[in-house]
């Protein structure tokens, strides 16, 4: 058990440095002036795309239940993000407090939908449960595009569903306008608060793995039967994790959000979650670290092959196809594992001669 202790505690601390460390290069890259601007452009959603990868992770490999809605927990951060920064902007003069708040409310909103959902949904499981959450993301994705939001000059928030709402006044401003989504939107979205974003997420999967309740969300994925017979509620830890995904999923669909000067609900379709379980599934389900280098490198991977106009997608499918049959390939994990062997014994019998 100690040993499986030290081994995680590795890995998560190797998480943090990997993290750190990419954080520290990219900035000395851009102070610099030798990272290229498209490099730059992607910095604040390769730092999303982690977190989306990390909150799914949370569902698919440590709950053990696969979500195929997760962009719709994002759509719901992003716009509610822009909604708060856009109502607030005048109040909160600091950048970083509006977006510390646009996040935070965006990260609330979400997880509000997660209990929604996850109150009807978690009772299902398997394919019934992927079906579900797909239909989810495609009702909030319908939601939004014909949701109107606007704002009195006295400060009233005003709603309408399919048409604008009648009690606007003149003068009022709208801050989501149905289709059209939100325009208008100050970019105050930072590589610094996706960063710490990042950060954060790690440490609350971390310590929720580490924890009673994630040894009792790992006991309902490795036998759900057996969890329920030693008294575990299998609700409460499965809507635990679920909620917890979302409202990590929210905060990074505000920083998203607010990344760009327009925001519409076909951003948050299905190709969407579709890419964020790629992440999870190529980087390693309840694999963290994995995420992260998988959510980084397929989102920097299109944007590099750009020259190759004509291939591109085809290159990058082929990628996706090698990695997977690589990492699935019983010859190559055996030789991995004779490496991590080797490696092993000649650690003990350095230890032995250092006795």
């Amino acid at each position: 058990m100690k040993k499986l202790l030290r081994k995680d505690n590795i890995k998560n601390l190797s998480s943090y440095i990997l993290v750190i460390v990419a954080f520290v290069v990219c900035q000395i890259l851009i102070g610099a002036k030798a990272m290229p601007s498209m490099y730059q452009s992607l910095l604040i959603p390769v730092c999303v795309y982690i977190v989306m990868a990390l909150s799914l992770n949370l569902t698919v490999g440590i709950l053990g239940e696969l979500s195929l809605g997760h962009a719709g927990f994002m759509s719901v951060g992003a716009f509610t993000g822009v909604a708060i920064a856009l109502a607030l902007k005048e109040v909160i003069t600091a950048t970083w407090l509006l977006l510390a708040v646009a996040m935070v409310c965006g990260a609330i909103m979400a997880a509000i939908f997660g209990v929604i959902i996850g109150i009807p949904v978690l009772r299902l499981k398997g394919d019934y449960l992927a079906i579900v959450t797909l239909a989810f993301g495609e009702i909030i994705k319908s939601l939004f595009t014909n949701l109107y939001m606007g704002i009195d000059p006295e400060g009233g928030f005003h709603i309408g569903l399919i048409t604008k709402p009648e009690d606007l006044v003149e003068g009022s401003k709208m801050l989501i306008n149905g289709s059209i989504g939100i325009s208008g939107v100050q970019k105050i979205s930072t590589f610094t608060a996706g960063f710490i974003l990042i950060i954060i997420s790690l440490i609350i999967i971390f310590n929720t793995v580490k924890s009673r309740t994630g040894r009792a969300i790992m006991a309902i994925r490795d036998n759900r039967i057996a969890a329920e017979c030693v008294g575990i509620n299998i609700t409460k830890y499965k809507m635990t994790a679920f909620v917890l995904s979302a409202a990590i999923a929210g905060a990074a669909g505000a920083l998203y959000s607010l990344n760009y000067s327009t925001i519409s609900a076909t951003k948050f379709d299905f190709n969407t979650s579709i890419l964020i379980l790629v992440f999870v599934v190529l980087g390693g389900q309840g694999n963290m670290i994995g995420s992260i280098i998988a959510a980084a490198v397929l989102t920097i991977l299109p944007e590099a092959l750009r020259q190759f106009a004509d291939y591109r997608m085809l290159v990058y499918a082929i990628v996706l196809i090698l990695i997977m049959l690589a990492t699935n390939n019983p010859t190559l994990k055996m030789f991995f594992d004779k490496i991590k062997k080797a490696i092993r014994f000649k650690k003990k019998e350095e230890a032995k001669e250092d006795m």
